[in-house]
């Protein structure tokens, strides 16, 4: 996840872009530039993931930073309320940040902020904010510092020119001025110029790229967890059961137990597995403890197995 990104592609490889990042293998982590926990003092106990692109709804490609998102939140604790996949469409994309951004605490939005004609995406928010786009002169200093010209279309960072107006797109950033920069524009990765775009203090705006929208979540960690409801990152956990009963002959016990752990924000899961010879149930919550201490229970009432004690990445 953290080679060499070279020519990248926007959104899963839609079309060339620039070079977003040099050679540099610096961690994900080691990003210092407006990385102070952000002033926004909201506590982040939920989140959104708003998906933009023509390319994913019409089956080019396949989303899979969603999926990564989700792990992320899992493994701090956060509740991920909502995965949404739009199109390129200016009033899909207003309509959609608005809404999430009310609803939920912390929101990233992915693709749609290349070079081209239909990467909208800054634009569009901007719109729904009433917010002006403004070149970010930082981003701009460093797009012209780390990215690297393609011997084959040079061009002079100093002229106006297609190339060099195309560039600047990416680096024209939503901008409130009303609030400080760093709580809207943040650097996680030093071998990276791409910027975290952050729009009325909770919406996220990322590449669609895979490898950038990984690393790029990943290193927003240490400016996210003084903001969780549980500061140490402790996450969510996950027991997963196998058992060789029908979904049928554990229906009745699965349903009387979800209800009594319901108290201890506990979810109680049954998934079946067709043409195997076994379903799983799932045991998910915050508090490890309890969930130790109703295991032996659940596995003995499905005549089950332990497959999996404790599924949250970031526990030691």
């Amino acid at each position: 996840m953290f080679s060499r990104l070279g020519q990248v592609a926007r959104h899963l490889s839609r079309r060339p872009l620039p070079n977003f990042g040099h050679s540099s293998s610096a961690s994900a982590f080691a990003g210092t530039r407006n990385m102070a926990p952000s002033t926004d003092k909201r506590t982040i106990q939920t989140a959104a993931c708003l998906i933009i692109g023509d390319e994913v709804l019409g089956g080019k490609t396949k989303d899979t930073n969603s999926h990564y998102f989700a792990k992320w939140c899992f493994g701090l604790g956060i509740d991920l309320k909502r995965v949404e996949v739009i199109p390129d469409e200016e009033d899909d994309i207003i309509e959609a940040v608005r809404r999430m951004s009310n609803n939920y605490d912390f929101v990233v939005t992915s693709g749609g902020i290349g070079p081209t004609h239909d990467d909208i995406t800054y634009a569009s928010i901007a719109k729904a904010f009433d917010l002006p786009l403004v070149l970010h002169q930082e981003a701009f200093r460093l797009q012209k510092k780390i990215s690297k010209v393609d011997p084959k279309n040079p061009f002079n960072w100093d002229e106006d020119t297609p190339i060099v107006r195309a560039k600047k797109r990416m680096v024209e950033l939503p901008t409130d001025a009303n609030r400080p920069d760093e709580e809207q524009v943040v650097f996680p990765c030093e071998d990276l110029w791409v910027p975290v775009s952050i729009v009325n203090g909770n919406i996220h705006i990322l590449p669609g790229v895979p490898r950038l929208f990984e690393k790029l979540l990943t290193a927003l960690t240490p400016r996210v967890l003084p903001l969780l409801v549980d500061p140490e990152g402790k996450g969510t956990h996950r027991v997963v059961i196998s058992t060789p009963l029908p979904e049928s002959a554990v229906a009745e016990y699965l349903t009387k137990l979800a209800e009594r752990v319901k108290s201890k924000n506990v979810k109680v899961g049954s998934y079946p597995h067709w043409g195997e010879s076994y379903n799983s149930v799932t045991l998910v919550g915050k508090d490890k403890e309890f969930l130790d201490s109703i295991t032996p229970e659940v596995l003995e009432n499905v005549q089950g197995t332990l497959d999996i004690k404790d599924e949250n990445p970031t526990s030691t």
